[in-house]
């Protein structure tokens, strides 16, 4: 049996589609801040825990020969939101599970890690960065992603064998939709305002990855001998885009759909910028992702336009609304006590 902690979640939905297609046993560990809407069409396949990866016990992995970790805050504006919560779910959180994985006997682990920690910002040397090279993250979000990674390789050894996938900002469809990512948010922005607004010239870097294909490639590193992959780090994407570049492409994708003007603005120069190698996934594993900007957004479009996730306004497609509304309620309802 898999576990998917954050099974629920934007890329955890389109996962345990990709691992039950293939024929796995699959438990599912989530909170459901967003709910449990996405897992709907699977709910009679999986076995589902509503539980805090913060509080969850030593049977959480009965029965579980590998884990698939991708719970916790998922960018930086849900990381700033809350520092703290920020560590403890991402990267406390993320050791204690693999602490009890070593326990258990369980050596298969894979943690979906960020290629945000290679960002040092537009001001930094323009270089392809890969699983080597030098990294100073800054902001809380990579900051929590890294010491995770620390933690777990610290943890390694012929008993625990992680596997860290270093993943470019995703994009594409999930029944857990977001429109908070890069592209999802221009493919928002064209239905709803006919236009892409461009910061920074466009000119930063940065890669990205389709969400299908990181749902792949997590079906890759379990099905690859473990001596190839245990106690490795491999960075995840599809292609380094400049972003004025990523808005053409989508503008070119929804062509059929929707007229689409691109406006560019200058001037500051504090947005995140790094491009990435993937020469390493490739030798070793033979992994290439396959869905291009274009062929994603295309079919995003087709969702919109036959009416799913085209309520753009609904707070849940965007984490750090969502987040922050939850918070409010809960500090009303501890100040009214029960509704009724």
């Amino acid at each position: 049996m898999i576990l998917l902690t954050g099974g629920g979640g934007y890329i955890g939905a389109v996962t345990v589609r990709e691992l039950l297609d293939k024929g796995y046993a699959v438990r599912v560990l989530d909170k459901f801040l967003y709910g449990e809407d996405p897992l709907t069409e699977f709910r009679s396949r999986i076995d589902c825990v509503h539980g805090d990866i913060l509080a969850m016990g030593e049977e959480i992995l009965d029965g579980v020969d590998i884990v698939i970790h991708l719970a916790g805050l998922s960018n930086d504006p849900t990381a700033e939101f809350n520092p703290s919560a920020n560590r403890k779910l991402n990267t406390d959180a993320t050791q204690r599970l693999a602490e009890l994985c070593k326990k258990q006997g369980i050596k298969r682990f894979i943690f979906a890690s960020s290629c945000s920690i290679y960002d040092r910002g537009m001001m930094a040397e323009d270089i392809i960065q890969d699983e080597d090279s030098m990294v100073e993250p800054c902001a809380a979000y990579a900051t929590s992603k890294h010491a995770a990674e620390q933690a777990l390789l610290a943890l390694a050894d012929q008993h625990f064998q992680p596997t860290i996938l270093r993943q470019g900002t995703v994009y594409g469809w999930s029944p857990r939709m977001r429109y908070d990512l890069v592209v999802n948010t221009f493919v928002r922005s064209a239905f709803e305002f006919g236009r892409l607004t461009v910061h920074c010239g466009g000119e930063m870097w940065r890669p990205l990855v389709d969400v299908s294909d990181v749902a792949k490639c997590y079906l890759a590193c379990i099905q690859a001998d473990l001596k190839d992959v245990g106690g490795q780090i491999f960075n995840l994407s599809h292609k380094n885009y400049r972003i004025l570049e990523l808005a053409h492409w989508v503008k070119k994708a929804l062509d059929e759909f929707v007229e689409v003007e691109i406006d560019v603005e200058y001037g500051s120069q504090t947005a995140r910028d790094y491009r990435v190698s993937t020469k390493k996934i490739e030798r070793v594993l033979g992994f290439r992702p396959a869905v291009s900007v274009e062929q994603s957004a295309r079919h995003m479009a087709q969702k919109v336009m036959a009416g799913t996730h085209a309520d753009f306004h609904n707070p849940k497609y965007y984490n750090i609304k969502w987040l922050e509304m939850l918070v409010e309620v809960e500090k009303h309802l501890k100040r009214i006590g029960t509704i009724f």
